[in-house]
């Protein structure tokens, strides 16, 4: 039994907060974990930029509802639903992802949750567990499912490492540099084809 495990950000849709800072022109918050390995730190740092410019995620999520998934993401989503089930494991957060999770279908999404006070601030975040997506991936084995995964950044490593088979999809050069035990693709096409390469079964359905 297999089962497919995909990061959201980068890989199915743009990054939300590097949308957020070209429409602020805070350049600051172009930074994601693509630059910064330790989530925390930039999650601290994101959260000193939104309250230094008193930003709110009622804005944030104004540039959310504009976002569309990155061309070809819902299809390769669809072609992914017919062969496995499917899990989203993201260091986004709940009060972000809703109205692109609709455009791809509502597939099972485990994200963080943001603490947000009645002004709409941002004041700090709630992660679902420590090292999550790494984690799930472990809890998913020990229900005896083989899992491929398939992420861009320095948080989607742990995660692909655990797997039975990780991916590395349309990551910058400084990560796949990093961690060459990992194919990595940049076309849906190429991931289609990694997943058929990884997996154990028959996939020309």
């Amino acid at each position: 039994m297999e089962l497919a495990c995909l990061d959201l950000e980068g890989v199915l849709i743009p990054e939300i907060w590097i949308a957020f800072a070209e429409e602020t022109g805070i350049d600051e918050l172009k930074a994601t974990t693509r630059d910064i390995p330790d989530y925390d730190q930039l999650m601290q740092q994101r959260l000193r930029i939104l309250d230094q410019h008193g930003l709110t995620l009622p804005q944030i999520q104004d540039t959310i509802s504009r976002l569309t998934p990155l061309d070809g993401a819902v299809e390769f989503v669809d072609w992914l639903r017919e062969r496995f089930q499917l899990i989203i494991l993201s260091d986004t957060f709940y009060e972000f992802a809703q109205p692109l999770m609709r455009q791809l279908g509502f597939p099972t999404l485990l994200c963080h949750k943001l603490n947000v006070d009645e002004k709409g601030r941002i004041v700090g975040y709630t992660l679902r567990q420590r090292d999550p997506k790494r984690q799930s991936v472990r809890a998913l084995q020990l229900l005896n499912y083989r899992v491929i995964a398939a992420g861009d950044s320095y948080n989607d490593t742990t995660m692909l490492t655990q797997a039975e088979a990780g991916i590395l999809f349309h990551a910058p050069d400084n990560v796949i540099r990093e961690f060459p035990q990992f194919p990595a693709v940049h076309t849906y096409e190429d991931l289609k084809k990694a997943f058929i390469a990884a997996s154990n079964r028959d996939l020309s359905l």
